[in-house]
């Protein structure tokens, strides 16, 4: 069996299609998988280190929305179609698992030319276009919030890293709060921008820092690895303040967490919610709404807090953050709230999926 996995440009892409990868090659070591991609996209790095074949395709980026440029895309993907469908040729592929992205699109049409199953998993809440056409051909669709627009579509979740998925934070605590060098006892505030950091999140952190050390209350803070690390004097006795420029043991981040401070990009509210970490989500000001319809469910359910980037102040925080890490009947309720509605088991999930489109193509 070879399945061809669409979903290059971003992490939120690569990485649930990395995660499915991983979850076939569990049940299966013999399958065969490759990922297409582009020279511009993140796959180029994250995908070989992960050993997984990367087949790379000429990139064509799509409007977010219906606009006058939306005519000129099928001209400019009959290479990139080509392209995809040589792979599918190559690889003898089952089945096309697409996850949206500059190389979704052509993996779909390819598959479709060729008589390959298709199988399309959307991350955000507000699918984007090759998803919206992947899905008019696909055996199955699967999403990650319960109230997917596209038509058909099965709640499974994201497919997380097996270190996010199989996460026991209480068990995990003590080395995750040794390695950051915090206090094992104090309550914990994590602060991250995404992998590049958030100036609007940087600034009010560290404006309101002072104030919540003297709250009793510790803070570990992503920066991002472009953005200057402030200045920090921990005075004896004080909660540390610790800023570090990134963290590529996120498990551990959070493990070390009781709260977190963060944008709402689909795969940090997926891996927050199954891990159980209650968050103030902050969602991008840009773009087009989408982290906050990602984050709005699980806030809905009581697992987190919401407010716009034009909102969050030292004082916001100051008065909705500060509450929660204080009281810690109010952390365990929200813990609880976030992981009741988080789901750990969308990479197995979705594994049935594709097992369930070969068997079907193949019964046909």
């Amino acid at each position: 069996m070879h399945v061809v996995l669409a979903g290059g440009g971003t992490a939120g892409h690569i990485e649930p299609a990395l995660a499915l990868a991983d979850a076939l090659r569990r049940q299966d070591p013999s399958v065969g998988i490759t990922a297409l991609g582009t020279e511009r996209g993140l796959e180029t790095r994250l995908v070989p280190e992960r050993g997984y074949e990367l087949a790379l395709i000429p990139a064509v980026p799509l409007p977010r929305k219906p606009t006058p440029e939306l005519i000129t895309v099928p001209g400019r993907l009959r290479g990139t179609i080509k392209a995809a469908e040589q792979v599918l040729e190559r690889t003898k592929a089952d089945c096309v698992v697409g996850f949206g992205g500059y190389v979704a699109l052509p993996g779909y049409l390819a598959a479709k030319r060729v008589g390959v199953p298709i199988v399309v998993h959307e991350a955000n809440a507000r699918p984007g276009l090759a998803n919206k056409i992947g899905s008019r051909y696909a055996h199955g669709v699967a999403v990650s919030t319960p109230d997917s627009k596209l038509r058909g579509a099965r709640y499974i979740g994201i497919p997380l890293r097996r270190t996010i998925a199989t996460l026991d934070r209480a068990r995990v605590r003590p080395e995750a709060r040794a390695a950051f060098g915090l206090d094992p006892n104090l309550p914990t505030l994590l602060v991250s921008g995404g992998s590049q950091g958030a100036r609007h999140l940087n600034e009010v952190v560290q404006r309101v820092a002072p104030l919540l050390q003297r709250s009793g209350i510790q803070i570990l803070h992503v920066v991002g690895p472009k953005n200057e690390l402030p200045r920090v004097d921990n005075m004896p006795g004080m909660p540390p303040y610790i800023p570090v420029p990134y963290v590529d043991r996120m498990d551990l981040a959070y493990a070390a967490a009781d709260m977190m401070l963060c944008r709402a990009g689909a795969m940090t509210v997926a891996e927050l919610s199954a891990v159980g970490l209650p968050a103030a989500y902050v969602p991008l000001p840009i773009g087009n709404g989408e982290q906050r319809l990602n984050a709005q469910p699980v806030v809905n359910a009581g697992g987190g807090l919401l407010v716009d980037d034009a909102a969050l102040t030292p004082e916001w925080v100051q008065g909705n953050v500060l509450p929660v890490l204080a009281d810690p009947h109010r952390l365990y309720e929200m813990s609880r709230a976030a992981a009741e509605f988080g789901r750990r088991d969308a990479d197995d999930l979705l594994v049935g999926m594709v097992y369930e489109a070969i068997a079907a193509r193949r019964g046909a």
